[in-house]
């Protein structure tokens, strides 16, 4: 298993699951966009070589918390690249823009994400750059969305149900990445933003929770910001409920921490991070799940 740990590993050749020898907590880790196994018909489709595709990923996040698995939690990783397909968009940002012909009348066209080139079918990598140099058909996006998005979506589907089954509830922690360039101070005397903490402003998570990683991350020497510049994306969104015992916290970590940027190789602070991000999940899963539980499961 590429990170280390104790644990069972389930793979359906899109996602992997890497689960803990028994279940000890309602804590499930998710690593949506460090997918790493580019299809050779992406690179053949691609006016783009594979290193600049890669600009997309969040590279190496999965590892970062690979060890959740120590903790009693499962981690859930994509296997595929952010640029192949994306699962933290709603299943119907498509871009019309993209395709040769007619999408069906329920894709969302004109969302904001879809608008900026970056629906479930990236038109662009992470620095604008096209991926394309032709349009595609809708049924090259139909078997994308079946092979990896709806892979992806009930594999975390059916960890949330598990976890409500045992627990009584469910808290997903979806890890990301941010580019450096994204959080940098407006002063000089201005520290640069090491990690955002999305809930939705509460809207997908327990306050409770939020608070105590943000407690646990400040208290380990790092600047952390609450839904700013980043709420919380589709996956948030689409999943959390915390008044019926979902939470749903997103974590985006300055890839300057760990890793070089240009050469998207990690870095000597990539083994710090890694062993910080061990704390958080340890506090994390010491939640108690009486305390997350919807109100009337709790009376």
């Amino acid at each position: 298993m590429e990170g280390g740990g104790h644990s069972e590993r389930k793979s359906d050749g899109a996602v992997e699951i890497l689960r803990p020898d028994a279940l000890a907590t309602p804590l499930i880790f998710s690593s949506p966009h460090s997918g790493r196994r580019y299809p050779a018909e992406l690179l053949r489709m691609s006016r783009l070589d594979r290193h600049a595709l890669r600009q997309s990923e969040d590279g190496y996040v999965d590892l970062l918390f690979a060890a959740a698995p120590q903790f009693g939690a499962p981690l859930l990783r994509a296997l595929f690249p952010r640029a192949w397909i994306d699962v933290n968009r709603a299943r119907d940002e498509l871009d019309q823009r993209m395709f040769a012909d007619p999408l069906p009348a329920s894709a969302d066209t004109r969302s904001t994400r879809v608008r900026a080139g970056l629906g479930v079918i990236p038109r662009i990598v992470a620095d604008g750059q096209d991926i394309y140099d032709r349009k595609l058909k809708f049924f090259e996006a139909r078997r994308r969305l079946s092979d990896c998005y709806d892979s992806y979506h009930r594999a975390l589907a059916g960890l949330i149900n598990e976890a409500r089954a045992r627990f009584g509830c469910a808290v997903l922690i979806d890890c990301h990445s941010m580019p450096s360039a994204g959080v940098l101070p407006f002063r000089d005397d201005e520290r640069a933003l090491d990690i955002v903490l999305g809930d939705r402003f509460g809207a997908s998570c327990s306050g409770a929770i939020t608070a105590a990683a943000e407690a646990t991350l400040a208290g380990l020497g790092y600047q952390v910001s609450r839904n700013a510049p980043y709420a919380g994306g589709h996956v948030a969104s689409a999943y959390g409920r915390p008044l019926e015992g979902v939470h749903v916290l997103q974590i985006e970590i300055n890839r300057a921490l760990y890793l070089d940027e240009r050469r998207l190789a990690r870095t000597e602070g990539f083994d710090r991070l890694r062993d910080n991000l061990k704390v958080l999940m340890a506090g994390l899963c010491r939640f108690s799940p009486a305390a997350l539980r919807p109100a009337q499961a709790a009376e």
